[in-house]
């Protein structure tokens, strides 16, 4: 049964089907083969029960969010300052694409609106620099995923959502393995670039008195990341409310800069209802076919033949993180969020694991996924920034990053005390 569901649900995305379509037909297809009774009749409820929950606000919230800082101009100046930081490094601005790619994700939650917002600011560097521009793209695509595993992350309260997990928790776990993961792919960078000193473009050079300067321009997502992570663990407010505060926060700044009007807002707005619809979609879909597949009893029969196999926790869980890589080279990682945590998540707990270890490891294999082909949602993302080129640039660049997070996932694997240090401390 597995087998035959893995293998419609790619025949569908192989056929170019929209990939909340792909799910919501995936769930009809099993309930008309699998299932004696009308499950389809769920569908309206479940819809309304899904997209009222409390919890899913967060996520319009943080995209809008997003969407204020990029037209307000704060990305744009954030990443100048943090060129003055960052640019002396064998490198140069390709640690700048990763530091505020960091940056801007504990503000917006997203890994494709920060490759998107970093990318609009960085790309015209490359020629003008001197920048390998396979690894400079890279960079902007590896830098992005970013977005999936620093707090505020929409993806971590999705996964909270779907597997009973305290999201504050998450976000607390997520803190350590997400700057870990910038700081390794920084490195990454320095290596390559001492080898290659000819991929690093011109040399930076600013002295103490630029960079002092430059500091007040990083302190405005620093002040919304403060706003939005520490209301929550001041006991002051829920993460959905937190998103509202940071939306909050960014209009002041707008204004405070200037940019606030009414047709900034109405471009925000849009560009945050265009996002919001098509996760929704995904999500109702995703959450119908969880559904069917539990009727169904695939959910249980999947954890009693992995449970049964009688292999050790880890290397169960070796085999897991496995499958889950070879599936992100298919599935888009959204649906691959929530169409796999639902499943593996009991298998993962019967073993012995921790759900929020889990979560955040799962978090690192969808950060793969955004850029491993032929699926990986950054790479399309930065080459339709280009404008030009061939999509093999920015595959080729995302390779060394890729390896990197492999590396991330032995450290999580055999450290989990990087991701639950911090949640043992405040629960």
């Amino acid at each position: 049964m597995l087998i035959k569901t893995l293998l419609i649900l790619l025949g569908l995305i192989g056929l170019a089907v929209p990939i909340a379509a792909a799910l919501g037909w995936l769930g009809l297809i099993l309930q008309w083969t699998d299932s004696p009774m009308p499950l389809h009749r769920a569908i309206s409820d479940m819809a309304w029960q899904t997209s009222t929950d409390f919890l899913l606000v967060a996520i319009p919230m943080f995209v809008m969010l997003g969407e204020i800082l990029l037209r307000a101009g704060i990305t744009e100046r954030m990443y100048d300052g943090i060129v003055k930081w960052l640019g002396w490094l064998p490198g140069g601005l390709m640690h700048s694409n990763i530091g505020s790619s960091a940056l801007f994700a504990a503000t917006s939650g997203s890994s494709v609106a920060t490759a998107a917002t970093i990318g609009t600011v960085a790309i015209p560097q490359i020629a003008k620099r001197g920048y390998n521009e396979p690894l400079f793209l890279g960079t902007i695509a590896a830098g992005g995923t970013l977005g999936i595993l620093i707090p505020p992350s929409i993806n971590l309260i999705l996964y909270g959502l779907l597997t009973n997990t305290s999201v504050p928790e998450l976000y607390l776990a997520g803190f350590i393995p997400g700057f870990l993961l910038a700081a390794l792919f920084i490195v990454t960078v320095v290596i390559a670039c001492t080898l290659r000193p000819g991929w690093g473009g011109e040399r930076l050079h600013y002295s103490w008195g630029e960079r002092l300067r430059a500091l007040p321009a990083l302190i405005p997502p620093l002040g919304i990341f403060m706003v939005v992570v520490g209301s929550i663990y001041a006991g002051i407010a829920t993460p959905t409310e937190a998103a509202s505060l940071g939306v909050v926060a960014a209009m002041a700044l707008a204004a405070f800069n200037g940019k606030m009007s009414i047709d900034m807002m109405r471009l925000a707005i849009e560009g945050t209802m265009r996002t919001t619809a098509m996760i929704m979609l995904i999500i109702i879909a995703a959450v119908f076919l969880n559904f069917v597949l539990s009727i169904i009893g695939l959910t249980q029969a999947l954890t009693d033949f992995v449970t049964g196999l009688g292999w050790s926790p880890m290397g169960t869980m070796l085999m897991i993180v496995l499958v889950l890589v070879v599936i992100g080279c298919f599935m888009e990682t959204l649906s691959m969020l929530l169409t796999m945590a639902p499943l593996v998540t009991p298998i993962v707990v019967a073993l012995g694991f921790d759900p929020v270890w889990f979560g955040i490891l799962l978090m690192v294999l969808l950060e793969t996924a955004l850029i491993t082909p032929p699926i990986g949602i950054n790479l399309y993302v930065v080459q339709g920034l280009r404008k030009t080129g061939v999509m093999m640039d920015v595959m080729k660049g995302a390779l060394p990053f890729v390896l990197t997070m492999f590396v991330m996932l032995a450290l999580l694997l055999i450290f989990p005390g990087l991701a639950l240090w911090l949640p043992s401390l405040f629960y």
